[in-house]
């Protein structure tokens, strides 16, 4: 790009600048099609998080071959269609992030603001809207990934970490639906409605900072790289790295808090103190570290194609007016 056309270089696709007919469905698609492919890392992260130190596996690797080997393909799967919802809370938040960063341009006392602190703040508004809608399944699902089967005795059982707090039994043969239906039977008949909001406090603590570091870090990252990088660059892999990088420092610094949220939601624990003593005495400084090499994979991951398919979708949506400054 030239320096007469620089200035004509929309680095920031905004949200009156797409055709929503267009983004929404794209938007969905694309994100199922990532959290199809990136689901595994999920079901291992979580069964990294709520085992008690390195009782059943040693690490990603090791839980993958496991859990392969035990329980097929299908149990890289294990509650994926419930898990798949979020997809529908998707839309809310990135309704949410896009609508507020909007509001924050117009309003004469913060148009000012600059992009990074407009984009943490859009990003933990959305977080607070997506976690609301996505709580309840969020629950439902993790009893799902960690409900480790085999059979013995003729039943359908748990394995035996301690990991299946609503003490699960089923006939084989049972479908998926069934259980999830036992599963959410279970959890109303000990705890009510509130039941499926366990873990919701947690929830915000861990994923809206989350949400909020790595929208922020993102725009940061992709404003120093269009700085120091030349004008041939890709912008929109620019933009997919940045992403990356943000959702790996992000990662990193709230690590502990996810594995909290996890424990509360799954192993029923009374507060986030209690799981935070129960996660010390248990692990020490290896609270730290616990499941965070799943973790960082699945960010790295999930942030890259999540970015790319982001920025490509509101590229795609853009109105025919402003098509002639977006780079590729």
């Amino acid at each position: 790009m030239s320096a007469v056309e620089a200035p004509q270089f929309i680095r920031t696709i905004e949200w009156d600048m797409m055709d929503k007919k267009k983004f929404f469905p794209l938007s969905m698609l694309s994100s199922f099609s990532v959290r199809c492919c990136l689901y595994p890392l999920t079901v291992i992260k979580t069964r990294l998080q709520i085992q008690r130190k390195n009782h059943m596996y040693s690490g990603m690797i090791d839980a993958y071959k496991k859990i392969y080997k035990m329980e097929g393909f299908g149990g890289l799967y294990r509650g994926f269609w419930i898990s798949s919802v979020q997809i529908v809370s998707g839309v809310f938040y990135v309704s949410t992030y896009e609508g507020v960063r909007h509001l924050l341009r117009q309003d004469p006392f913060t148009a000012q603001l600059d992009s990074r602190i407009k984009a943490l703040i859009g990003g933990g508004a959305a977080s607070v809207v997506g976690q609301t809608i996505v709580v309840p399944f969020d629950v439902l699902s993790q009893h799902l990934m960690v409900l480790g089967v085999s059979t013995k005795h003729g039943k359908l059982v748990v394995d035996k970490m301690g990991m299946n707090p609503l003490g699960l039994t089923l006939d084989p043969g049972r479908s998926r639906a069934f259980i999830a239906a036992e599963i959410v039977r279970l959890i109303y008949q000990r705890d009510g409605p509130k039941g499926f909001y366990r873990g919701y406090v947690a929830s915000l603590c861990a994923y809206v900072p989350n949400s909020a570091l790595w929208w922020g870090l993102y725009t940061f990252y992709q404003d120093e790289m269009v700085r120091v990088l030349p004008d041939w660059v890709s912008h929109l892999l620019i933009q997919a790295v940045a992403g990356t990088m943000g959702g790996f420092t992000t990662t990193v610094i709230t690590n502990p808090l996810d594995i909290v949220r996890a424990r509360l939601q799954v192993q029923r624990l009374d507060s986030m103190c209690n799981a935070f003593k129960v996660l010390w005495v248990e692990e020490g400084l290896q609270m730290f570290t616990k499941g965070l090499s799943a973790r960082l994979v699945q960010s790295a991951c999930f942030s890259f194609s999540i970015i790319l398919g982001y920025e490509t979708i509101k590229r795609v949506s853009i109105n025919d007016e402003y098509k002639s400054f977006v780079r590729w």
